[in-house]
């Protein structure tokens, strides 16, 4: 088996900080090289937002938040991470794999639309994936060297309440929701232990 054609490593971290994670992802993206494997992390976090390279203030948080904020290098908006929520971080060598960055978000776009069994839908020019309107998935990736990092979270079941305190993924108004609320059976680790083991099956397949 060559490396090209070999499966992401999927670790499952747990409930883990944001700020030791985010460095941790930027340290294996930064001496990773053309022999290391992929892998794909599995985790939750405590309370926190974070804000894409571009994020508009304006679609920021609103006074009165005690949860922290933190100004992030991936592409998108400002978003909500907290626990119930599965986030998976997609630590992928794209130029390795001969997949470009479009391609990349349709596949991760995909991987959640099969995970949900034909409950949601992706829309041209607002990555994620939604149920009836509202957001279900968040996606926001970074891409350094050819590599990807950051990578997609899912809504499963947690306290929805702080995305009300921001414009989700900069869109006024947007609605959220998660997996427990669309009738899909399923805590945080085993949906996302299920989303994990579909990303790599569709890497093995791009």
């Amino acid at each position: 088996m060559t490396l090209l054609a070999e499966r992401a490593r999927i670790r499952a971290l747990g409930c883990v900080p944001y700020a030791p994670t985010l460095e941790a992802m930027r340290t294996f993206n930064a001496r990773r090289d053309a022999a290391t494997p992929d892998e794909l992390w599995i985790l939750e976090h405590p309370p926190v937002y974070t804000l894409g390279l571009a994020a508009d203030a304006a679609h920021g948080l609103r006074a009165g938040s005690a949860i922290p904020v933190v100004q992030v290098e991936r592409g998108g908006e400002i978003t909500y991470h907290g626990p119930g929520q599965a986030v998976l971080y997609t630590l992928v060598d794209l130029a390795r794999r001969g997949i470009k960055v479009r391609e990349f978000v349709r596949l991760l776009e995909r991987s959640v639309l099969e995970l949900l069994e034909g409950r949601g839908e992706a829309r041209p020019g607002a990555p994620g994936v939604y149920v009836d309107g509202a957001k279900i998935a968040a996606l926001g990736i970074r891409v350094s060297r050819g590599c990807a990092f950051h990578g997609l979270s899912l809504n499963v079941d947690m306290d929805l309440a702080p995305f009300a305190a921001i414009d989700p993924c900069g869109y006024p108004g947007l609605r959220v929701t998660q997996t427990k609320d669309i009738g899909m059976a399923g805590d945080t680790q085993v949906l996302g232990a299920k989303l994990a083991a579909i990303v790599a099956r569709e890497l093995d397949h791009a």
